[in-house]
């Protein structure tokens, strides 16, 4: 195991297997369906069903209290699970293509 920055991250191969979501969430980033902005995607009526119904299954984990920004689809044993989080897509983005090139 390796700390790096403030995120405790596993390394194989010198790439990241997990994605820190926010507050104490981390997943596996091969679980990890989708990636979306709230403000944008949450305007379509599909996406707003698809949401209600994760809710009302209670299968959405909000990862804030502060204002959500994103929210990501992720599939664990054949459940579907949607993480709420403050933290944006841009930013989840370029954490999930993080490489730790010093230690390898």
């Amino acid at each position: 195991m390796l700390i790096v920055n403030y995120y405790l991250l596993i390394i194989k191969g010198c790439d990241i297997l997990y994605l820190h979501l926010g507050e104490e969430y981390v997943v596996k980033k091969k679980d990890i369906i989708g990636i979306f902005d709230i403000d944008t995607t949450s305007i379509a009526k599909t996406t707003r069903e698809f949401l209600s119904t994760i809710q009302a299954k209670k299968v959405i984990i909000n990862t804030t209290a502060d204002l959500p920004r994103s929210f990501i689809v992720c599939r664990a044993k054949r459940e579907t699970i949607v993480f709420i989080s403050h933290i944006s897509t841009a930013t989840l983005k370029k954490r999930a293509r993080t490489k730790i090139v010093n230690y390898c």
